[in-house]
């Protein structure tokens, strides 16, 4: 079968790695272009040997991006998230991680007038997953974006440039609410109620206690994913909150998007050991917790999971904020406060500010880095 050429770009942003495409490179048939996507990371095996993909829901990920019609941004960009094993293009979640390649991004393709060769860059974007606008701060260097410096990033081993990422009026995103069916509720698994918090924070996601599943919640990934019996209830779980929020009417509706909500255990903290052998202690975490994406447990935590859990532990009667609450951490009424997630490879520290009644999120960021990997042309088998 002939092949066709599409330029591309590969960046890494925080822990998870996506292909850039530039929409006017595009076909304008969504079958086409969704054709494109999934051969480029190789959605049909779930190795992704044949593509740029690894067989890893945070490395399965792809980017459009376009000049914005919007005065208040440079950019307008819409995040996919490509089956494994499985011929799926999903544009409903977002990436938080990939945000910081965002900006980098468009520091390095000209989207924005960099005022000086060495500095910070302000770099407004929109995401229109979420329709909301992202405010990066990229540090530039000879006018791009630069990659080295001395912030080092759970889940990697070499530190780089620091990228501030903060995402603005990040809730309601998906159902129009923060809490689309309230800060707690019950959700059926099994002919059991299960408390859960359902909270749409820049991505859905389906909060649990582990505690409800026998498990402390600090447990290893390859204690967890082995765990078949956990993966079917919290795949459960997840298309409950789905149907309970109105995200989907039916659970069959639910199954056919399977990258959102996401469900992640929660728990208080306590004394881990993280992937790298470093032990964690208890003070040095505000909540831990694990997270399932596209139905394997994330080897770190996903960043707008990151975001969103952040943002319920300060948020008071849901299910994060009870664990906050079991280890003696009251929230101190503050509207702007950092918050650190303890989570398989690391420790995550996210700033969130919320309204004065602190009843809802202003704004949600954390750090990241970013690197520019490749750029070039993307062989893809003829289209119609």
């Amino acid at each position: 079968m002939k092949q066709r050429t599409v330029p591309c770009v590969v960046y890494r942003g925080g822990t998870s790695r996506g292909v850039f495409f530039n929409e006017a490179d595009l076909p304008t048939s969504s079958i086409a272009r969704n054709h494109i996507f999934m051969s480029a990371i190789d959605a049909y095996n779930p190795s992704q040997v044949n593509g740029l993909g690894s067989g890893t829901s945070h490395t399965s990920k792809v980017i459009t991006v376009r000049p914005s019609e919007r005065a208040d941004a440079c950019l307008s960009y819409t995040f996919h998230q490509v089956g494994i094993g499985e011929a799926i293009v999903d544009a409903e979640g977002t990436c938080g991680n990939l945000m910081a390649a965002v900006g980098a991004y468009a520091i390095d393709e000209g989207y924005v007038e960099c005022p000086t060769e060495n500095g910070i860059v302000d770099v407004t974007v929109y995401n229109e997953n979420i329709g909301r606008l992202i405010e990066l701060t990229v540090p530039v260097e000879s006018g791009r974006a630069l990659v080295e410096g001395d912030y080092l990033m759970p889940g990697l081993v070499h530190s780089g440039a620091r990228i501030g990422v903060s995402i603005l009026s990040p809730g309601g995103g998906k159902t129009g609410k923060t809490f689309p069916i309230g800060r707690k509720c019950n959700l059926t698994v099994d002919g059991q109620q299960v408390e859960a918090t359902f909270s749409d924070v820049v991505n859905p996601f389906v909060f649990v206690h582990a505690e409800a599943f026998g498990y402390t919640g600090f447990e290893s990934n390859a204690v967890l994913g082995a765990d078949t019996e956990l993966l079917g209830l919290l795949e459960t779980i997840r298309i409950a909150g789905a149907v309970a929020s109105g995200m989907a009417d039916s659970p069959e509706m639910a199954r056919e998007v399977p990258s959102i909500p996401k469900v992640a255990l929660v728990s208080a903290p306590c004394d881990y050991v993280a992937t790298s052998g470093e032990t964690i202690r208890a003070d040095e975490v505000d909540i831990i917790a694990r997270m399932i994406s596209m139905g394997k447990f994330h080897w770190t935590f996903a960043g707008s999971g990151l975001y969103n859990l952040a943002s319920m532990t300060l948020l008071e009667e849901t299910v994060p904020h009870d664990c906050v609450r079991k280890y003696g951490v009251e929230n101190d009424k503050r509207t702007r406060k950092m918050v650190r997630i303890g989570h398989p490879d690391g420790v995550a520290e996210v700033m969130v500010e919320l309204t004065p009644d602190g009843s809802d999120v202003v704004a949600v960021g954390l750090d990241r880095t970013a690197r520019r990997i490749m750029d070039g042309q993307c062989y893809v088998p003829d289209w119609m």
